[in-house]
C-alpha cells in the first residue's frame, strides 16, 4: 500500500457519508460539561462513542476519574507496536459548552447535525467533536493503508472538562506521566488562520484575568450637593485602567508586556495575513502596539482587554455619585512575560501611580506555551501538510487564543504541534456552531498523510526527546 492510498481512503470516508454519520452520533450526545448533571452523559460518551472507535483500531482503553471532584473523566488509550520505538501522544475533548438552543437559526438545533451547503451545523462540530472525528477516521485510513500498522506507537487522552478550563488536567498528566509518556504531541483544536489555509500552531497565548474594584463608601450621594467633594469610583477606575492600557490599546505598564519577539517567531509570522475572510470583522489598523503587523499583534505580543465595566446603572442612571465600581480585565500573553507575583506587583504599581483605592485580584490563569518554530517536528509536519495539500501551511508560533497546552508542553515536556480543522468564523461557543465540510475533508487527508509520514520519520525527529 502507499501514502496516496491512505489519502484516498481518508477522502472516501468523507465522500461516502461515514464521517457525517459518526459525527451525527457524537453531536446528539449532550455533553455540556458546565451542566450540573453532566457526569453520567460525559462518561457515557467516552464509553459508548469514543472507546468503541479506538477499540476497533487496536487500542487498549480505560476510563480514569478526574482528580477534581465533580469534573468529567478521562479516556486513556494506547496502541503499542514496538516498545522500543517512538511514541506519539494525541489529545481531544468530548465536552461542549451549553447548547443555547433558543438562539440558533430557525430550523437548526445544537443537538441535531444538519448539513447546509458546505456547513455542518451542531454543537461540537468545530469544538471539538468534529476535529476529534477527523483524526480518528484519518488514523483508520493510515492504519489500513499500511496493512494494519502505523510504524510508531500511539497514546491518546480524551478529556471531558475542557470547556470548564480543564480543571485537573495538569495534575492528571503529572500523576499519569508513565501512561502518557511519548516523544511528540499532536492534536487538533482551535481554528486555522483562515478557511483556505492549512495551519499548524505550536502552543497558545496564556490568560491572566484581573478584577479591579473600588468600594469608597456606603450608598450613593446627590451629584449636585456632593459633586466635586466626593471621589467618583467610576472616574477613578477609568483613570486606573488608563494607566494599564491606553486609549489605543497599547499596554502601558512593563509588568504586562513581553520581553520581545524572538527572531524565529518573527520570521514564522512574517507572511501571515490576519482577517479579510467572509464573516471576519474589519481590523482597526491603528489599534494596539505600534510598529507591529496584525499577525505579530495576535500571535507574538500581549493584549489587555476590558471584558466588563460596571459603575451605577446605565439603563436607569440617577443624579448621584455611585459608591462602587468594578472591572474585569484579561491579559492574553505570550512566552516571555513574567507574571510571578503579579497581583501584588500590580497593586503596588497602581498605588505608585496614584490609585491606592483600587483593589487588584488576579483570578483565572492559564500558562503561555510555544514550541520553537525551528524544531525538527515542525519541519516534518509542515512538509507533510504541504505534500498532502500542495500548499504551504501557515505556521503560528502559538494560537492567539488559549488551550491547555501547558499540560503537555510543560508537565510532560513534549514538543507540541497542533493541526486545526476549523476556521475563525465557525461560531464556536455561539449559536449556529459549524464545521466546514471542505475543511473537514482536507483535514482527513492532511492527518492521514501526517500519520503515514510519522511512520517513516527520521529518527532525528524523535531523538531529542528520548
Amino acid at each position: 500500500m502507499t501514502r496516496q492510498a491512505a489519502l484516498q481512503e481518508a477522502a472516501r470516508c468523507y465522500d461516502s457519508g461515514e464521517f457525517i454519520q459518526q459525527l451525527s452520533r457524537q453531536v446528539a450526545w449532550r455533553t455540556a460539561s458546565e451542566a450540573e448533571d453532566s457526569a453520567g452523559v460525559l462518561a457515557g460518551f467516552l464509553e459508548q462513542e469514543i472507546r468503541p472507535a479506538l477499540d476497533a483500531l487496536g487500542f487498549a482503553c480505560r476510563l480514569v476519574p478526574n482528580p477534581v471532584a465533580g469534573c468529567g473523566p478521562y479516556l486513556l488509550a494506547e496502541r503499542i507496536e514496538d516498545a522500543a520505538g517512538p511514541t506519539v501522544l494525541m489529545y481531544g475533548h468530548g465536552d461542549v459548552i451549553q447548547g443555547q438552543d433558543a438562539a440558533w437559526q430557525a430550523g437548526l438545533s445544537p443537538w441535531v447535525l444538519q448539513v447546509v451547503g458546505d456547513r455542518i451545523y451542531g454543537r461540537g462540530t468545530a469544538d471539538n467533536k468534529g476535529q476529534l472525528a477527523v483524526n480518528l477516521q484519518a488514523l483508520r485510513a493510515a492504519i489500513g493503508a499500511r496493512g494494519g500498522r502505523l510504524g510508531f506507537n500511539l497514546r491518546f487522552i480524551v478529556e471531558t472538562a475542557e470547556e470548564r478550563g480543564s480543571p485537573g488536567l495538569n495534575d492528571f498528566c503529572r500523576d499519569h506521566a508513565d501512561a502518557l509518556k511519548a516523544d511528540l504531541f499532536i492534536a487538533s483544536d482551535g481554528p486555522r488562520l483562515n478557511a483556505r489555509t492549512p495551519t499548524l500552531f505550536l502552543g497558545s497565548r496564556g490568560i491572566q484575568n484581573f478584577e479591579l474594584a473600588l468600594d469608597l463608601r456606603q450608598g450613593a450621594h446627590h451629584s449636585g450637593n456632593w459633586g466635586g467633594l466626593l471621589r467618583n469610583p467610576g472616574t477613578v477606575l477609568a483613570a486606573a485602567i488608563g494607566r494599564l492600557v491606553d486609549g489605543q490599546g497599547v499596554i502601558r505598564t512593563p509588568l504586562l508586556r513581553p520581553d520581545g519577539i524572538p527572531e524565529s517567531v518573527r520570521e514564522s509570522v512574517a507572511r501571515l495575513v490576519v482577517g479579510g475572510s467572509p464573516g471576519d470583522p474589519d481590523i482597526d489598523e491603528a489599534w494596539g502596539e505600534p510598529g507591529l503587523s496584525p499577525a505579530e499583534r495576535v500571535f507574538a505580543w500581549n493584549t489587555l482587554e476590558v471584558l466588563a465595566l460596571e459603575c451605577g446603572n446605565v439603563k436607569k442612571p440617577i443624579g448621584a455619585i455611585p459608591p462602587t465600581a468594578r472591572a474585569v480585565l484579561q491579559l492574553r500573553y505570550v512566552v516571555g512575560t513574567d507574571l510571578a507575583g503579579i497581583e501584588a506587583r500590580l497593586q503596588q504599581y497602581l498605588a505608585d501611580e496614584g490609585f491606592p483605592w483600587v483593589r487588584v485580584k488576579a483570578t483565572m490563569h492559564m500558562a503561555a506555551t510555544r514550541l520553537d518554530p525551528d524544531d525538527p517536528a515542525v519541519a516534518l509536519a509542515a512538509a507533510s501538510v504541504a505534500r498532502s495539500t500542495g500548499r504551504r501551511p501557515a505556521i503560528l508560533p502559538n494560537l492567539g487564543g488559549t488551550i491547555p497546552n501547558d499540560a503537555f508542553s510543560e508537565v510532560l515536556g513534549l514538543p507540541t504541534v497542533w493541526v486545526p480543522h476549523s476556521y475563525p468564523a465557525c461560531s464556536q461557543h455561539a449559536p449556529n456552531e459549524h464545521l466546514l465540510g471542505s475543511v473537514a475533508r482536507e483535514g482527513l487527508q492532511i492527518m492521514a498523510g501526517l500519520f503515514w509520514d510519522l511512520g517513516e520519520a527520521d529518527a532525528a525527529v524523535f531523538a531529542a526527546r528520548a
